[in-house]
């Protein structure tokens, strides 16, 4: 059975394609053994870090992410075989044999089709049941859901996230059950948080703080509701034509205090050294892509707490189809801290 690797996700501001370059610069000007990634996303540059650094803090305030980072970096032992049968099990199921559940009430036949949504719903509750009877671990619960935001991932009828979906015919009877390969962290010290990034760090040391936080107005935990609402399985009431929950964990990174607020996070760090990755969509033409912190003040800010290089890379990243915007750049600023 193929497996995920934790990279292969669709997601907003991914930097996957930029790592090597990343860290080609970030070991070429630092030096140190820890590493900590406050806004972890996808948790793709976490991973890179394992390749060079003893200890890793991953860190990020959604809980489907934090999941993630639980299932893919946590080195507790698990079954493999017992997970393998519990994949086998959930796709041999019949959609004639599965009751209406909450899912496929709300998001079928608009993220996915009704068929599917009944399946995705059903399988949220089989890995519930199992967590509760204590069938499974904790790290085999957590393997088990990112396996299912995985294998939803590649059938959404989405271009990539839950801020609407696509109207037109969808396809259905696409779901397919895979489960996510973990990563060998054995010999790592992992530590996993999920807070907001200006309450935690203050709170952790580390030789590297690496910083890519939204920068746009685009709310992660709305764009990712549907993902958060399947994690959280609290079952909301849901508003409007996307189907979103109350609003809640929201960050203010996305709002027009984020200058001060990256500004706050900059000064309280514990470190040697801070990295941070920018692009350049400040002045995109799509209101929502615009950035709400400019290269000047990451620069000012970094400045006043250290001695900074920048390095800058052309590259057109992953959006939500809307920006227009020619000339992608992305930026490097590594700060030694004084």
């Amino acid at each position: 059975m193929e497996k995920f690797n934790i990279n292969n996700r669709r997601y907003i501001g991914n930097k996957s394609k930029l790592l090597e370059w990343i860290f080609e610069k970030i070991r070429e000007n630092t030096i140190g053994s820890s590493f900590f990634d406050i806004f972890s996303g996808t948790g793709s540059v976490s991973k890179e870090a394992l390749n060079y650094y003893d200890e890793i803090i991953i860190n990020d305030f959604l809980f489907s992410n934090n999941v993630i980072y639980k299932a893919f970096f946590g080195n507790e032992d698990y079954d493999k075989k017992k997970l393998e049968k519990i994949a086998v099990d959930i796709n041999s199921c019949k959609y004639e044999d599965l009751e209406e559940n909450y899912f496929d009430k709300n998001f079928g036949d608009k993220y996915f089709g009704k068929r599917d949504a009944r399946r995705i719903g059903f399988i949220r509750e089989k890995i519930e049941t199992k967590k509760r009877e204590k069938e499974i671990s904790e790290k085999e619960y957590n393997i088990l859901l990112s396996s299912l935001i995985y294998s939803i991932d590649k059938i959404a009828n989405t271009v990539g996230h839950y801020e609407a979906y696509i109207k037109k015919s969808i396809k259905d009877d696409l779901l397919f059950f895979n489960l996510i390969k973990p990563l060998d962290t054995k010999g790592k010290n992992i530590k996993i948080f999920r807070e907001e990034a200006n309450k935690l760090g203050n709170k952790i040391t580390s030789d590297i703080v690496f910083l890519d936080p939204p920068y746009n107005s685009r709310q992660y935990s709305r764009f990712y509701h549907v993902i958060e609402n399947l994690i959280e399985w609290e079952k909301p009431e849901l508003f409007g034509v996307a189907l979103k929950p109350k609003e809640k964990n929201m960050s203010d990174y996305c709002r027009s205090n984020a200058p001060k607020v990256f500004d706050d996070l900059v000064k309280k760090l514990n470190c040697k050294y801070i990295a941070v990755t920018y692009n350049n969509t400040y002045n995109s033409k799509s209101s929502s892509s615009k950035n709400k912190i400019s290269f000047e003040e990451i620069s000012k800010s970094l400045n006043e707490v250290g001695e900074t290089k920048v390095f800058e890379k052309e590259y057109k990243f992953f959006n939500a189809g809307k920006t227009d915007f020619k000339a992608h750049k992305e930026f490097l600023f590594l700060t030694e801290v004084k």
